[in-house]
């Protein structure tokens, strides 16, 4: 199925090309972690410059989701590689590439300015 997907598409060389970022997105955070104990987690792996867990404004606790910024991208791929799947605060955790910010593009959404003219 691969192979015929390869065959079929344009720029095969692009299917697996992926910039690495040096910072992750982690899924399955506990509700009970805080910033700190994932730095700790991950400082393991490298320098972790921050930590953003997301949280729910309603709910008023985390959503289960963080960011994880290292000092460099290798540091990052290795706790990628290494800690992928492992358990942290108790709980599993799925690392992934954070996607890199759009730049310099404009915004889609039309702006409602408000009133008539």
């Amino acid at each position: 199925m691969l192979s015929h997907f390869l065959y079929r598409c344009s720029t095969p060389s692009l299917l697996f090309s992926r910039t690495f970022s040096s910072t992750l997105f982690v899924k399955g955070v506990s509700f009970s972690s805080t910033e700190e104990t994932l730095a700790q987690a991950f400082s393991q792996y490298g320098q972790v410059l921050r930590v953003d867990i997301m949280m729910d404004k309603f709910k008023r606790r985390p959503k289960g989701i963080a960011y994880v910024t290292f000092s460099s991208t290798e540091e990052a791929e290795k706790a990628l590689l290494e800690l992928n799947g492992r358990l942290v605060d108790g709980r599993v955790v799925i690392l992934d590439t954070a996607k890199a910010a759009k730049q310099n593009q404009p915004d889609s959404k039309p702006k409602h300015t408000g009133g008539d003219s």
